[in-house]
C-alpha cells in the first residue's frame, strides 16, 4: 500500500486516448512501440513502478496532454515470442500535471503534483446513494445496445468502488466523457456522471429505459 512519501515527483508518461485507470482498479495493457516499451523496461527498475495514464489531446507525435491522469503501478507483466510486453497496471493515486520534462528518454515524463488526489490512496472510496436494483436493469439494457457482454454474478457481488471504477473503465465513451469520470473527485460524483452518460446513451431507446 502506498503512502505519500512514497509518490514520486516525476513520472513516465502514456497518452493514451480513451483509457483511463482509476484508484484500485486493473488495466490490461498491451505494448508495442519501442519508446513505450523502453518506458516499461526503464519503470521495472524502480522501486515504485509507477506509470501515469494520461489522455492526449487532438492527435500528432506529441498531441497536448490532459492536465488530470492517474499513476498505474506494473503489477502483472509478460514478454510474448516477438518482444511485445502484456502488462496490467494497477491504480494507485491520481496527479496534475505540472511541467513537462526534457531528458534522454524516447518517452515523455514530466513532474506531477499529488495534493488534490491524495484521498486516492485511502481504501475503498464508498457511495452511500448507490441504489443497485434501480441501477443494474438499466446497465443490462446498455450493455445490450453496445453489445457487450459481462459477468452479472461478479457485477452483483462486486463492491461499490470496484464496481462503478471497472464501468468508467471500459465501457464505450467518447474520450472526453472518460477524461469527466475520471477527473470526478468523489465516488458519488463519479457514478452520477457515468449514470448520466448511460442515460444519455439510452435516449435512442423507449423512455422507460432511462432512470429518473
Amino acid at each position: 500500500m502506498f503512502s505519500v512519501a512514497d509518490l514520486p515527483d516525476s513520472l513516465p508518461i502514456f497518452p493514451l486516448p480513451g483509457a483511463i485507470v482509476l484508484p484500485r482498479a486493473r488495466l490490461p495493457l498491451h505494448i508495442f512501440e519501442p519508446r513505450y516499451l523502453a518506458m516499461i523496461e526503464d519503470t521495472l527498475k524502480t522501486p515504485h513502478r509507477l506509470i501515469g495514464l494520461t489522455q492526449p489531446i487532438g492527435t500528432g507525435e506529441d498531441p497536448r496532454l490532459h492536465e488530470i491522469g492517474c499513476a498505474g503501478r506494473v503489477t502483472s507483466f509478460t514478454e510474448t515470442e516477438d518482444g511485445r510486453y502484456m502488462v496490467t497496471l494497477t491504480g494507485i493515486a491520481r496527479f496534475r500535471i505540472g511541467k513537462e520534462l526534457s531528458g534522454f528518454t524516447p518517452y515523455r515524463r514530466a513532474d506531477v503534483e499529488w495534493g488534490e488526489y491524495t484521498h486516492d490512496l485511502h481504501r475503498n472510496d464508498h457511495d452511500e446513494g448507490f441504489d443497485r436494483t434501480r441501477f443494474l436493469p438499466v446497465l443490462r439494457r446498455y450493455l445490450e445496445t453496445q453489445e457487450l457482454s459481462t459477468d452479472w454474478e461478479s457485477l452483483k457481488d462486486a463492491e461499490d468502488e470496484m464496481l462503478i471504477n471497472a464501468l468508467s473503465m471500459l465501457c464505450p465513451f467518447d474520450p472526453e466523457d472518460k477524461q469527466a469520470l475520471l477527473e470526478a473527485q468523489t465516488l458519488t460524483a463519479r457514478r452520477k456522471t457515468l449514470v448520466t452518460l448511460i442515460e444519455f446513451s439510452l435516449l435512442g431507446g423507449t423512455s422507460d429505459e432511462v432512470m429518473q
